[in-house]
């Protein structure tokens, strides 16, 4: 019986040059990597460490001793149910009202050719590169006339008409991506124009409306301007108003509020780490056709 064995694959071998610049790349990306992770490192052990130990002017970079007194305070707070309630309410009626708006928007300039389209886009970027302090005042008016101050509907407004145009330009870049035979041919097949959608266009969509829902989710959840001048109601504010609470006439409990701040970061990192592998196919595949 013969036997056949395949021929070794010699191993690359990197010039010298190569290999040092690919060391260089190595220790800046850890040092990037290093710099990015501080902050949060330094919110997480600030929120272990007692009291004293955050006040001390000598500092160290790992507590002497841990702690969870902290978080109780924090969740011991005032209004804690409350705020949470209100980022829930807002965030997620922001982000899924928006998906739904800036997906229709997408299908429609990016599937249709009509008067206007390319202005649209036009003023879509235009808008999205305002910063929100220069509409602040403009909307504060408008909000007051139409009986928006204090109520959740019209922060919710806010945050679904600032999210658009990101959103809409991304989803756009996954439809014109998606070849308009696969609908063609589901609709031969039988679909009505509603089903081939559901069926072939919504499910590649699905890296696209990852990547927009968890900028929508960030903007809404982590903002606080817009929500500390529009909601006035203790019992209504989001938890970003709410840490104000930890700010006093005596001074800042600083424990607490590295505590309540660690815990309101968790659930955008869990949503993040539940979608992120279509984020990543999200940001990257709309790129390649505009």
């Amino acid at each position: 019986m013969s036997t056949s064995t395949a021929p070794n694959t010699p191993a690359q071998v990197l010039r010298p040059d190569r290999k040092k610049n690919r060391l260089g790349y190595n220790i800046l990306a850890l040092v990037t990597a290093a710099l990015m992770a501080f902050p949060v490192y330094w919110l997480i052990i600030s929120s272990l460490r007692p009291n004293h130990e955050i006040r001390s002017y000598d500092q160290t970079l790992w507590p002497s001793s841990l702690t969870f007194d902290n978080f109780a305070r924090a969740v011991e707070q005032d209004n804690f149910g409350t705020a949470i309630q209100s980022s829930l309410i807002v965030s997620v009626t922001a982000v899924v009202g928006g998906m739904i708006i800036a997906t229709l928007a997408a299908l429609a300039i990016g599937r249709f050719r009509f008067f206007g389209r390319k202005a649209l886009m036009m003023v879509m970027i235009l808008v999205q590169m305002l910063p929100p302090t220069a509409m602040l005042i403009p909307i504060y008016l408008q909000l007051n006339a139409m009986g928006g101050i204090d109520e959740y509907w019209g922060l919710i407004v806010v945050y679904l008409v600032s999210t658009l145009p990101f959103a809409t330009i991304m989803i756009r870049g996954f439809v014109i991506n998606i070849p308009v035979e696969l609908e063609e041919s589901a609709m031969v097949d039988g679909c009505t124009r509603m089903g081939a959608f559901r069926r072939v266009i919504f499910p590649l969509l699905a890296p696209g409306l990852a990547a927009a829902s968890i900028f929508a989710l960030v903007n809404a959840w982590n903002e606080y301007l817009f929500a500390y001048i529009l909601i006035n109601d203790n019992s209504k504010y989001t938890l970003n108003v709410w840490l104000m609470t930890f700010t006093t006439e005596r001074g800042t409990d600083y424990g607490a509020l590295m505590a309540a701040s660690t815990l309101i970061s968790i659930p955008v990192v869990i949503f993040f780490m539940i979608i992120q592998g279509k984020m990543a196919t999200g940001l990257t595949s709309g790129a390649v056709k505009g």
